[in-house]
């Protein structure tokens, strides 16, 4: 997995357009350049995202995170697995990440063992 490198550029309207809409976290300190950003949307009627965001999504009434990692990275699907996340079946996959995964094949992410993951977010009465 070492020859993956990420060459697409994101614009900024992209992240204002998440920020604007409250679905962006950046983590920063000072007037150091950030060293890490998540970003959600909703995707089958669950938080889809790449850390946690469980409060933010059960805020809004979502009943699931969902993520898509690469299986055999031991901080990415042993991670999750580890915090409650699970395995999504390719046939359970809903139209939004059977997307999301699409997109990510066509980004050659599928070289390496990729699933999609979930886990339930408990919703306040």
């Amino acid at each position: 997995m070492n020859t993956f490198k990420c060459t697409n550029r994101c614009t900024f309207t992209l992240f204002e357009s998440y920020r604007t809409e409250g679905r962006a976290w950046v983590w920063a300190t000072g007037s150091a350049p950030p060293v890490a950003y998540c970003l959600v949307d909703i995707v089958d009627g669950g938080a889809h995202v790449e850390h946690h965001v469980a409060e933010w999504a059960r805020d809004r009434g979502l009943p699931e995170l969902t993520l898509t990692t690469f299986v055999d990275v031991p901080w990415n699907g042993p991670y999750y697995t580890r915090i409650g996340f699970e395995i999504l079946a390719t046939e359970d996959l809903g139209p939004g990440l059977r997307a999301v995964r699409d997109h990510e094949a066509t980004r050659g992410l599928d070289r390496w063992p990729r699933v999609a993951m979930t886990r339930h977010v408990p919703i306040r009465p």
